[in-house]
């Protein structure tokens, strides 16, 4: 749906993105990097904000810049506040369903519609001037979904929702992209893009850095041994039976923590397949492990920090 061909954006000497090249397909894809990385030029390179210094960029086949076509097709939710705020929510969205071109038979009952998605029926009919941040976000994100379009784009859209908010918009988020559009979020928050979804863009620097199934991407970070954290019965025999195996580069015992052992491997999938087997046939009892390394955290860690 989306596609990008050596993409690059400056700003005088500045570069905002450097030479870029992806695809994204429908479903749901979240846009990560740290503050400055480029994410939000990016996300105005796609929206037709900005044209890119060079590349090409092509949305549903056509270049976004300035394009009337693409945007009929395009839901966006900016970063910044851009609220009319002597306006109610329920006006804002009906405003810009009008400038959206839907018929004006139809625009109350689809702002309704919007509005209710996002949970806001009770403060529709009050003044945006006087909403907390997590409502300005939620009626941004109402005007965004209110077309019904094929594309969203949604810049930091859980920036000052409460844990309640966040749960409700991520689920919206993932409806959307179940029924076959394309959905873009930026996040800084990733335990919550993992609860979203598996695919990611990850940037730092204007470049991309990574891109596709979280799991895949850590799998390809050899470099990085996985950490797999064990707690159990007599740790110190667990953890010199594990020594043994070929796929176990080192075992770490705590002296605080009497039960606990973490062991290093280059091969997760074959520690996993053994252990069962090693558990049953020698009598350890295990209470609980699990991988520090093996979520979008230590991905993130390892391409932008190093």
């Amino acid at each position: 749906m989306i596609g990008l061909n050596r993409v690059s954006r400056w700003y005088g000497q500045v570069i905002g993105v450097n030479d870029i090249t992806c695809a994204i397909q429908p479903g749901l894809t979240a846009l990560l990097g740290p503050n400055g990385a480029g994410k939000s030029t990016l996300m105005k390179l796609i929206t037709g904000q900005l044209r890119p210094t060079t590349g090409r960029i092509a949305v549903y086949g056509e270049a976004p810049f300035a394009n009337r076509r693409v945007y009929r097709r395009l839901g966006y939710c900016p970063e910044i506040e851009s609220c009319y705020e002597e306006m109610t929510g329920r006006q804002f969205v009906r405003m810009l369903g009008l400038m959206a071109n839907l018929p004006r038979s139809t625009v109350a009952d689809r702002a309704d519609e919007a509005i209710a998605a996002v949970r806001m029926e009770h403060a529709a009919d009050s003044r945006i001037g006087g909403y907390s941040k997590g409502m300005r976000q939620r009626i941004k994100i109402a005007q965004a979904i209110l077309h019904d379009p094929d594309l969203l784009v949604l810049d930091e859209p859980l920036n000052g929702l409460d844990p309640v908010g966040r749960r409700e918009m991520t689920d919206l988020f993932v409806q959307q992209a179940q029924k076959g559009k394309t959905v873009l979020v930026s996040s800084h928050i990733l335990y919550e893009v993992e609860q979203m979804t598996r695919n990611i863009l990850l940037m730092d620097r204007g470049r991309l850095r990574a891109m596709g199934d979280i799991y895949e991407i850590r799998a390809l970070i050899d470099a990085h041994p996985h950490r797999i954290a064990i707690h159990a019965e007599n740790s110190r025999t667990l953890a010199k039976r594990l020594l043994d195996l070929a796929c176990v580069i080192s075992a770490r015992l705590d002296p605080d923590t009497p039960d606990f052992v973490e062991i290093e491997t280059r091969e997760p999938d074959e520690f996993y397949s053994i252990l069962p087997d090693i558990t049953m046939k020698d009598g350890f009892r295990i209470t609980s492990f699990e991988s520090p390394d093996n979520n979008l955290e230590a991905v993130f860690r390892y391409l932008v920090k190093g």
